[in-house]
């Protein structure tokens, strides 16, 4: 972080550690650039496939997720032959297989809900560690980035969408679409679909689009709180070297003060990353359920 002697706390300086980059600083140690590649050409369509930081800390979660669950199950069959139960990390990972196995996806989903149960505790998983990987030093939340969160939600729209498809048919998940109630005349019928047609596409757009915004902005909020009490400690920082006993009492109550909420608030985005890596799962879970069990 610079300095602010003389210029105040910038907006730039929070913009410039929340927003993504080709590069991944390790001060004081300098920055790690990233490999660039040439573009790639699909018609009018050019992709970028460098890349970025964001990028890198997903492959990490991704990679931890996997390392994590393997290690577990090798484990729990280790043990299981020995008739003894998983200890340690073990048993604290099994705990939460266990609890989001049987009170998000099976509580959620209902009859059926077993094929979703591998998908659900993989999304838990890996929005927890990109969620953790932003708290670490050095480390960056993924998260943070609507377009994480975006992609995340669309997977879990087509998740729905196709279960919904499967499990009620084709004329059954149309009328999740149209939808006319029994008992209507004809101009009725008519009025009515030309009516809740909008509404329910506009329903089933707006499921993922709250998944998106609620895991993108408060893992963005959590982050410009912590940076905005840091940014208080180095302001009030100049307090301590002005003339006079009466500042340099308030600047160092200030900095404590500073120091003290951020570690409260950094505490917090703890529970903060927990929390919404389940509220993810478990609402994907819930549309999941609602649209295969929709009387």
């Amino acid at each position: 972080m610079r300095s602010v002697q003389g210029e105040g706390w910038s907006p730039e300086v929070m913009t410039h550690h929340i927003t993504d980059q080709r590069v991944i600083e390790v001060a004081p140690f300098g920055e790690i650039v990233l490999p660039q590649f040439p573009p790639v050409h699909l018609g009018p369509l050019v992709l970028d496939l460098s890349p970025t930081k964001h990028v890198v800390f997903l492959l990490l979660a991704a990679v931890f997720t996997f390392l994590s669950m393997a290690y577990v199950a090798r484990v729990t069959v280790k043990r299981a032959r020995s008739g003894a139960a998983p200890s340690g990390f073990a048993n604290l990972i099994e705990a939460f297989v266990v609890y989001l196995r049987d009170e998000v996806a099976l509580r959620n989903i209902g009859h059926g809900g077993e094929r979703f149960v591998p998908y659900v505790l993989t999304l838990f998983s890996f929005i927890l560690y990109a969620n953790l990987l932003g708290l670490v030093p050095w480390g960056a939340t993924a998260t943070s980035n609507i377009a994480v969160t975006g992609a995340l939600a669309a997977l879990s729209l087509v998740l729905v969408e196709v279960s919904g498809f499967l499990s009620l048919g084709p004329r059954g998940y149309l009328r999740t679409i149209v939808f006319v109630p029994e008992g209507l005349p004809w101009y009725g019928q008519i009025v009515m679909a030309a009516v809740m047609t909008p509404v329910e596409i506009l329903g089933k757009l707006a499921k993922p689009f709250a998944l998106a915004i609620r895991l993108f902005a408060n893992m963005t909020a959590g982050h410009f709180v912590i940076l905005s009490l840091v940014g208080l400690i180095l302001t009030y920082g100049a307090l301590v070297q002005a003339p006079g006993a009466q500042w340099k009492l308030v600047g160092g109550l200030a900095i404590v003060g500073s120091l003290g909420l951020a570690l409260f608030v950094m505490v917090l985005e703890i529970f903060v990353a927990l929390l919404q890596a389940y509220i993810f799962a478990m609402l994907t879970s819930v549309f999941v359920g609602l649209i295969r069990h929709g009387h």
